[in-house]
């Protein structure tokens, strides 16, 4: 019996070498994961932030670290891992695109990091959230996209109507009538939010405006 519980482990036993490497390894992860959750918390550009996202880019650079360092030496595992992974069906939709990106990056840094590349990685790093922070600054540049809730009374229609034709891009997105009221949603890009709101509260009949950031495609 002895001498079959040595054997199990016998594989197994890690040297002060290996330790340290995977020490290192996941110490990196934490650090790596949480800079790349920074990065995504500070070029947010949504209306609703995800603290439960942040926290699994952290949560992927580590646990995809040490399953590299498990397997990066035997080929046997890396394909039973690849079996593994295969049957694992992820049912939450992702509902921005560039959220994707950002978990690629947090697994490719796990993976790198996992094959003991550890200057690449690092690079890799500072040079991908550079590039990300200036392309998203780029693409929020200038005028922003918003719905325009407005609710008026029916007699106030046709002066809304021709005061939002006069924004460049604009389209109805709903109407709905209540008796003597009606309330139309918009969707507007403007750079002066504030010159809007206050230009529609000067016609008569208007009971409220909103204007809420909308980060869908205006065509």
């Amino acid at each position: 019996m002895d001498n079959l519980t040595a054997d199990l482990f016998s594989s197994q036993t890690l040297g002060v070498s290996s330790l340290l490497t995977i020490i290192v390894t996941m110490v990196l992860a934490l650090v790596l994961g949480c800079a790349i959750a920074w990065v995504y918390r500070r070029n947010y550009r949504g209306v609703m932030f995800s603290g439960n996202f942040t926290l699994t880019l952290i949560m992927m650079t580590l646990i995809t670290a040490p399953v590299v360092l498990c397997i990066k030496n035997s080929v046997a595992l890396s394909m039973g891992m690849v079996g593994a992974l295969s049957i694992v069906r992820f049912r939450t939709a992702v509902k921005d695109p560039l959220d994707t990106a950002y978990m690629f990056w947090a697994l490719t840094t796990g993976i790198l990091l996992g094959a003991g590349q550890f200057l690449l990685t690092v690079v890799a790093m500072v040079l991908i959230a550079i590039m990300m922070t200036v392309l998203v600054n780029i693409q929020s540049k200038g005028v922003n996209s918003y719905l325009l809730v407005i609710r008026a009374s029916a007699e106030a229609e046709r002066s809304i109507a021709q005061l939002v034709s006069g924004i460049r891009i604009q389209k109805l997105k709903s109407k709905t009538v209540n008796g003597s009221s009606v309330e139309m949603t918009y969707e507007v890009r403007v750079d002066k939010p504030d010159a809007l709101l206050n230009r529609l509260q000067s016609v008569a009949g208007v009971q409220d405006a909103t204007l809420v950031s909308y980060q869908g495609e205006t065509a």
